[in-house]
């Protein structure tokens, strides 16, 4: 991003080279580096840390749509260039928050259908009746959260607006007293791959953004990006209903309209920091 932006910039830092690395622990530091505490700064070779939080948008899995209304954050930090980026997760594991989102409507109106047994029936619309109608939506990475993780992030491509900026393998988790723990759009073994752009993807067009530097030059903030995909495909829930997800899930998810193999869109309305992983490190308290 750097070499995009500013150049040769870095060898301005050339004296904050901090040689012993750090424990895998959450890292106090202050000031405007203050966000990247969980920077995954005990791997050597870390060049950049990375916290973005994304305040807006919205998630579209085939009839429903989940607006964001509670903010989201991811962070790590990340070694190469270009295509060759390699993105390691939070020294906590708390790559992706696994912050809910309420959904609009939620169960309400629902009532179980006439082939399932009578005592499932009997259960499901009682609950309904009793007001357990509300859902949340959280959006989780697939595969690893801590250590090199399965996301993808191109800051080339986000600053010229072409390929994937940021791919992220996701799991929807729902949660509702009635669909039980485990309740998911998308798996660990077959996720739903969100690749998004700052470009234009279907009918939705993205934004890089206003680009600015601190005093320094050590963090690069970029605000008002917008991150979009209009193409993406859903598969049908699994897990739903707990003991009883073999007739649960298809029903939920014909609910919902999946599997979808289009139709499917996600919005991010996110700022993001860009450290230099050097100067995180000289300025570790």
């Amino acid at each position: 991003m750097r070499k995009l932006i500013a150049g040769g910039l870095t060898g301005v830092l050339a004296m904050m080279l901090f040689a012993s690395s750090a424990s895998a622990a959450s890292h106090t530091l202050p000031g405007e580096y203050a966000v990247f505490g969980e920077c995954p700064l005990n791997r050597a070779t870390i060049t950049d840390c990375v916290y973005s939080l994304t305040t807006g948008g919205s998630v579209k899995l085939g009839s429903k749509t989940v607006p964001i209304k509670n903010p989201v954050t991811l962070q790590g930090g990340f070694e190469g260039e270009g295509a060759g980026i390699k993105f390691y997760g939070a020294e906590n594991g708390d790559t992706l928050s696994k912050t809910a989102q309420p959904v609009p409507g939620g169960l309400t109106g629902l009532t179980a259908p006439t082939w399932w047994p009578k005592f499932l029936r009997d259960w499901f619309n009682g609950l309904i009746e009793e007001g357990f109608t509300g859902v949340d939506a959280t959006l989780e990475i697939a595969g690893p959260t801590k250590g090199l993780t399965n996301v993808v992030v191109n800051t080339e491509n986000l600053l010229t607006r072409k390929g994937t900026a940021l791919g992220i393998p996701a799991k929807v988790h729902l949660e509702n007293a009635i669909l039980g723990p485990s309740c998911y759009i998308g798996t660990e073994a077959k996720p739903v791959q969100i690749n998004l752009t700052t470009g234009k993807d279907g009918s939705l067009e993205g934004a890089v953004g206003t680009v600015a530097f601190n005093e320094e030059f050590t963090i690069i903030k970029i605000t008002g990006t917008k991150l979009v995909n209009g193409t993406f495909a859903a598969p049908e829930t699994t897990g739903c209903g707990g003991v009883f997800s073999l007739l649960v899930n298809p029903f939920i998810s014909a609910f919902v309209g999946l599997p979808a193999s289009s139709g499917n869109n996600a919005t991010l309305e996110a700022g993001l920091e860009d450290g230099l992983a050097e100067a995180v490190r000289f300025y570790e308290e």
